[in-house]
């Protein structure tokens, strides 16, 4: 079963504070035959800037439309976490 191969969905996840793409999780899309929108909305992200060490934050969305694979949103959401630092 596909879901065997998500790692973090439904666990404890430990959150990264530095850059982690390992993190990001695909699954198959079931309905490759039609065309339609996956939005995630990420309304809280923040990092530090690189220059002045000082907070940033900005409001997120990635809007797309999927071909074979999808991106898990809880594994996103850890990506995104890991630009804190």
């Amino acid at each position: 079963m596909e879901q065997d191969k998500l790692n973090l969905l439904g666990k404890k996840t430990e959150y990264k504070t530095d850059y982690a793409p390992e993190v990001l999780e695909t699954f198959t899309n079931k309905h490759q035959d039609h065309d339609y929108w996956v939005t995630f909305d990420c309304p809280e992200f923040t990092t530090l800037c690189p220059i002045t060490g000082q907070p940033d934050f900005a409001t997120i969305r990635i809007d797309y439309i999927p071909d074979t694979k999808m991106v898990e949103s809880k594994s996103l959401k850890l990506y995104l976490f890991s630009f804190r630092n």
